[in-house]
């Protein structure tokens, strides 16, 4: 096995800093270092750090100036002596496997850049509609081919349990840091560049919810940043040298891809919807058409825009069932 660092950032987190901590140094696996940024904390996660430091020589703390988590976590890059560096948040709990596991599956598959895991949400009384749904769905990616297949509907790994080679981040020079969730940003830019990226097929975090968490807080964390970080793929890939695209769903969905595949210079040349009420109208310049009516759309990059819950599935066995492929002829977008 090779040998991990756990690259841990905490700000203002005294209360859950610990237990995340121990989490990590009680895995199965003990040739580990734990890498942990204290980020600027105003309550005293520092002096809580530096006694666990105390007593594990594995634990090295790092102090940042508070610039937030992309500066924290290159600063932290710089000190973590090892082939794979292994994500952790200050407030989640690891499975005494989770490294084990994931150290296994980069071995077993070496085209892999990155590996996830499964996760479980964690309190109950916290958790919401919208994250039992993401993590539904993100807990179904554990091929390869699953999590390219769906990269551009959400981020298909979650970032506080995914391990990655330390060679894949300083090939993308560790996680940019701008007006969008870093997190996405990072296996955009992994799979723009040739990377494989897969989850393990079990849960290996806890992974805690709740008001303060910094995807309800953050504006980088809102549903325009995520559009506008897809459409800049999508420019600089699929749409790369094309103008022009078909987009499925008429919704807010789509017209937010609309608008954002605008601003990279690609029009959309007509929407599909199920929607009679939608049919035949114009929005964004361009018609709606029936979904019955897919074969117009041949010859243009047809992107599923849909953010209903259960439409994807069924979109793709229409589209199936009409002769499109999948990753070729069209792409699921969220």
């Amino acid at each position: 096995m090779p040998r991990v660092a756990v690259l841990m950032p905490a700000r203002d987190a005294r209360r859950t800093v610990v237990a995340a901590a121990r989490s990590i140094l009680r895995q199965s696996m003990r040739d580990l270092a734990l890498v942990a940024v204290e980020d600027g904390s105003r309550d005293d996660t520092a002096a809580v750090l530096f006694r666990l430091a105390e007593g594990d020589r594995r634990v090295l703390v790092v102090r940042g100036k508070g610039e937030g988590i992309a500066v924290a976590l290159n600063l932290g890059l710089q000190r973590c002596d090892a082939e794979v560096v292994a994500r952790m948040d200050a407030d989640d709990l690891a499975h005494p496997r989770r490294l084990e596991c994931q150290l296994a599956a980069l071995v077993a598959l070496p085209e892999a850049w990155a590996v996830g895991s499964q996760v479980r949400p964690f309190p109950r009384r916290e958790i919401g509609v919208g994250m039992r749904r993401y993590v539904e769905w993100v807990n179904g990616l554990t091929s390869p081919e699953q999590v390219a297949r769906d990269l551009l509907v959400e981020a298909p790994l979650v970032h506080p349990a995914s391990a990655l080679r330390r060679e894949a981040l300083e090939r993308l020079s560790g996680w940019r840091d701008g007006p969008f969730p870093e997190d996405y940003d990072l296996w955009l830019r992994a799979c723009e560049a040739g990377g494989v990226l897969s989850n393990v097929a079990r849960p290996l975090l806890l992974w805690r919810d709740g008001p303060g968490r910094a995807t309800r807080q953050d504006p980088r964390y809102r549903l325009a940043r995520f559009v506008a970080l897809k459409c800049g793929y999508l420019r600089r890939t699929v749409l790369a040298g094309r103008d022009e695209v078909a987009l499925w769903g008429a919704g807010p969905t789509g017209k937010a891809f609309a608008d954002a595949l605008r601003e990279e210079g690609v029009r959309v040349a007509l929407f599909l919807d199920v929607d009679k009420k939608k049919v035949g109208r114009v929005l964004r310049g361009a018609t709606v058409l029936s979904y019955e009516e897919a074969a117009r759309a041949r010859g243009l990059p047809l992107l599923v825009a849909v953010g209903s819950p259960g439409a994807r599935p069924l979109i793709r066995r229409e589209l199936a069932r009409r002769g499109f492929t999948e990753l070729r002829d069209y792409w699921c977008v969220s």
